[in-house]
């Protein structure tokens, strides 16, 4: 007897599978009473086969859901204190790049175990401004008017910055060919889509790095949800 199986397509195995015993059961379980050894034999390989396919499928799909990581590159890191300012004078500047395959948020900057508030963040996250040059420049600290000023502009900038909200103005190789940064006030976290940078200078709250910190080395703590570690920085004089 030869038995004729017409092809049937489907993304799903287990209805594969179904298919095909439906298919067995009209040509052979109505004719015969029982299965030979070696018809059983050929069921069981073929089930095996369909499940183990169906297998192998939600493992890739697994394992292409895993793959994807949240991670993020921190470079460029200052922290400053006034060293004539007994009050704590303190002011850091970072770049961070996320450099790994999902959007995510930057959304914690820890230092000394307080967390800066997003309204001492003041952001660039333009990317013809955050150019890999900028992002990898030496960040500059412009002075302040004392303990609680905002950070004074750069006093000579390559072009004038005309986004609106810009708070502070720097520029990192003054009228050089680097474009001006224009850093706006921070009201939350900063998303960055992967492969994208941002330029973050912020304010430390007074009092938790002073004068006597000038020289020494502290913990600065950046993090977008898990992705980030403890990172180790010189607390420097402006």
């Amino acid at each position: 007897m030869i038995l004729s199986v017409q092809k049937c397509y489907t993304s799903d195995p287990i209805t594969s599978l179904g298919v095909f015993l439906l298919i067995m059961k009209n040509h052979v379980f109505t004719k015969r009473k029982g299965l030979s050894t070696v018809l059983t034999t050929v069921i069981i390989l073929v089930a095996s086969v369909v499940l183990g396919s169906g297998v192998v499928l939600y493992g890739t799909s697994m394992f292409q859901t895993v793959a994807q990581q949240e991670s993020i590159e921190v470079q460029g890191i200052q922290i400053w204190v006034n060293a004539t300012d007994p009050l704590g004078d303190a002011w850091g500047a970072a770049g961070v790049r996320n450099n790994g395959d999902k959007i995510l948020s930057v959304d914690t900057i820890r230092i000394k175990g307080v967390t800066v508030p997003f309204s001492s963040w003041y952001i660039d996250v333009d990317q013809t401004r955050v150019t890999v040059e900028n992002y990898q420049s030496t960040f500059v600290h412009e002075g302040t008017g004392g303990v609680g000023t905002i950070m004074n502009d750069s006093p000579v900038v390559t072009t004038a910055c005309t986004t609106a909200g810009t708070t502070l103005t720097i520029d990192l190789d003054a009228s050089g060919t680097l474009p001006t940064l224009c850093l706006v006030q921070g009201s939350g976290p900063v998303g960055l889509n992967p492969g994208e940078r941002v330029i973050i200078y912020f304010q430390i709250p007074q009092e938790k790095i002073t004068t006597l910190d000038a020289g020494a080395s502290t913990t600065l703590n950046i993090f977008a949800g898990e992705a980030g570690a403890p990172l180790s920085v010189i607390i420097a004089n402006p």
